[in-house]
């Protein structure tokens, strides 16, 4: 099937979530949105993940929406990228929503329009203590300044490729066990990568599982290691473990 655009979402366990998400992608001004191929790469969901977002999609008439065989989130994104010949293919995790209606359509065009590679937005957390809002307060300013300093980073939380550099580059890491967003994304040509306004909101609770100190340091590491040591980022550091 050949289309302009394609979202993956690999997902575990998000029955409470996963609605959210599929809502905030049907509101979107984008006017191909409900023919748009949506694909839920679902890594063996021991709750009713499945039939919620199938229920879900269908109550918001996303036609396009479809179930495939995931993993580890790298393995569930190529995946699905693999599934669709479209131009862009837009990454988001199952745990987020789309902030504004417009957020998509703006990344589209900004693809469009300035022939870029990938583009990300900012990360909001509604729910979180003031902390966390700080801390997501640094991740975006660190994602703006990536650009400048030639390691672009985004997350996997809104990820918009073009689909064609996308596995030029490889594909995700499917042998990463974790950063697998950031060891792809520090790839882009700076001058081909953006950071949009608009947003994805997220929860807190990965702060709340495995602490602020061990998420800080597994950022800070993430930082430091991320040129010379890719081994770092396949082997077990604990980050899936506590869901």
């Amino acid at each position: 099937m050949s289309t302009e655009l394609c979202i993956v979402i690999p997902a575990k366990n998000e029955e409470k979530l996963i609605p959210n998400l599929l809502r905030s992608i049907a509101c979107q001004s984008y006017s191909r949105i409900k023919e748009t191929p949506i694909i839920l790469a679902d890594a063996g969901s021991s709750d009713n993940t499945v039939s919620v977002a199938v229920e879900t999609a269908r109550k918001y008439g996303l036609s396009g929406f479809q179930i495939i065989a995931g993993g580890l989130p790298a393995v569930g994104r190529n995946a699905g990228a693999g599934r669709v010949e479209s131009r862009y293919v837009l990454f988001i995790d199952a745990d987020v929503q789309l902030e504004h209606a417009w957020v998509l359509e703006d990344a589209i065009m900004e693809m469009r329009s300035r022939g870029l590679h990938l583009v990300t937005t900012d990360i909001r957390c509604p729910e979180g203590r003031l902390r966390d809002n700080v801390l997501y307060t640094g991740a975006n300013f660190c994602q703006r300044a990536s650009k400048w300093l030639g390691i672009p980073f985004a997350t996997g939380m809104f990820m918009l490729w073009d689909r064609r550099v996308f596995w030029q580059l490889g594909g995700f890491d499917e042998s990463a066990l974790y950063a697998e967003d950031y060891m792809l994304s520090k790839r882009v040509k700076c001058r081909r990568f953006a950071v949009v306004c608009g947003g994805v909101e997220t929860t807190n609770r990965r702060f709340l599982k495995m602490g602020i100190p061990t998420v800080i340091w597994l950022f800070f590491k993430t930082i430091v290691l991320c040129w010379h040591f890719d081994r770092h980022f396949k082997k077990d550091q604990n980050y899936w473990n506590p869901f």
